[in-house]
Formats: structure tokens, C-alpha cells, sequence
């Protein structure tokens, strides 16, 4: 059991950054490979980036390539999103998620997930 908790979203203005961070608990944080997936309303899921479990490895979504990076810091349990260069089709939840995998898209091979944290960039 993995408890996954996000936080650092809010509203921001097209060309803005936010950063956000996923704080973990339970199970040893290092096995899991983690990504962030994003969901807008009447959207399905769509993945955004993922990391290996030590960190060395990242994959991101073409829509978010050298905008967006993907971190972690496995001693403090926490991965991280820094987003910047915002656009307004960035508006959506996003989610972290811990999985088998690392580099998978399909959100079914994530057992476990965070509520999610709302981000909402303004044009």
C-alpha cells in the first residue's frame, strides 16, 4: 500500500511556471517507477511524463517536452513536476501515480495514485 499525496497546484497565467510536488508514504518509495498523468473535464487520461526508480531515467509527452521536468528525490519520498512555459491547454487535474513499469502511458499499469491537484493556466 502506497499512499500518494499532491500538492503545489494553482492558477497561473500563460507563459507562468508552478511546480509540482507528490509526497509518498507507506511502502518503500524507491521500487516504484512514477509518472504524472493529467486529466482534463470530458478528457480521458493523458499521461505527461514518468521517471525510473532511481531517477536516472525520464520520458516525457510530446506536448510537454522542454517545457516540463520530471524529478525525484527518493530520500525524501517526494517526485516533483516543474512546469514551465505554461499554455492554457495545460489546464487540467493532475495526477501522481507509482507503477510497475517505468515509461508506460496506459494508466492501468499505475496501481496507485494521488487525489490529484488542479491546475488552471489563463490566457
Amino acid at each position: 500500500q502506497v499512499q500518494l499525496v499532491e500538492s503545489g497546484g494553482g492558477l497561473v497565467q500563460a507563459g507562468g511556471s508552478l511546480r509540482l510536488s507528490c509526497a509518498a508514504s507507506g511502502r518503500t518509495f524507491s521500487r516504484y517507477p512514477m509518472a504524472w498523468f493529467r486529466q482534463a473535464p470530458g478528457k480521458e487520461r493523458e499521461f505527461v511524463a514518468a521517471i525510473s526508480r532511481s531517477g536516472g531515467s525520464t520520458t516525457y509527452a510530446d506536448s510537454v517536452k522542454g517545457r516540463f521536468t520530471i524529478s525525484r528525490d527518493n530520500a525524501k519520498n517526494t517526485q516533483y513536476l516543474q512546469m514551465n512555459s505554461l499554455k492554457p491547454e495545460d489546464t487540467a487535474v493532475y495526477y501522481c501515480a507509482a507503477g510497475r513499469l517505468f515509461s508506460s502511458p496506459t494508466p492501468r499499469e499505475y496501481p496507485y495514485w494521488g487525489q490529484g491537484t488542479q491546475v488552471t493556466v489563463s490566457s
